[in-house]
């Protein structure tokens, strides 16, 4: 059964470790994960985004078993965890089917994740105009028409990351 639990974030290593020791190796971890290309004074360098923000699906056979759900509770790095995950397991399978079909080789979510739509705002997230905001004027297949305030110009869809705004 899938769970949904908060942790925190600067204690996600912690976190795993915990968990894994506690269900040993019949547990499942599942982070959606963005990687995101950023220039900082001229040098460029990846960085993760996890999509669902400070949240992760957690998998066990036993989370049906309140006592197996409460013990998750004292476990170092939750913050907290979601009341309802008995009700909603088949929504929880398909987003992360939904997910895991978006990601690429290496595990992350390809670009096709974000809806685009025209005359609407975006932001980049990678390179060179990262955290520029943009309207998408025209869509093609492998190009996208965008203004940048005063300045029309187009991109390939896969060459660059962006979310709405």
């Amino acid at each position: 059964m899938w769970a949904v639990i908060k942790f925190d974030k600067n204690q996600l290593k912690l976190f795993e470790i915990e968990f894994k020791n506690k269900f040993k190796n019949e547990c499942k971890l599942y982070f959606p994960k963005l990687l995101t290309q950023k220039i900082k004074k001229n040098k460029k360098f990846n960085k993760e985004l996890n999509l669902l923000g400070d949240y992760v699906f957690c998998f066990h056979n036993n989370f049906a078993c309140s006592n197996t759900y409460k013990e998750i509770k004292f476990l170092k790095g939750v913050k907290s965890l979601l009341i309802g995950h008995q009700n909603s397991q088949k929504d929880i399978i398909n987003f992360i089917l939904g997910c895991k079909k978006l990601e690429n080789k290496e595990g992350y979510i390809s670009q096709t994740v974000y809806k685009t739509e025209i005359n609407k705002l975006y932001k980049f997230t990678s390179g060179p105009f990262s955290e520029k905001i943009f309207k998408i004027i025209e869509l093609q297949k492998n190009k996208i028409e965008i203004l940048i305030g005063n300045i029309k110009t187009s991109i390939g869809k896969k060459n660059l990351l962006f979310c709405p705004l």
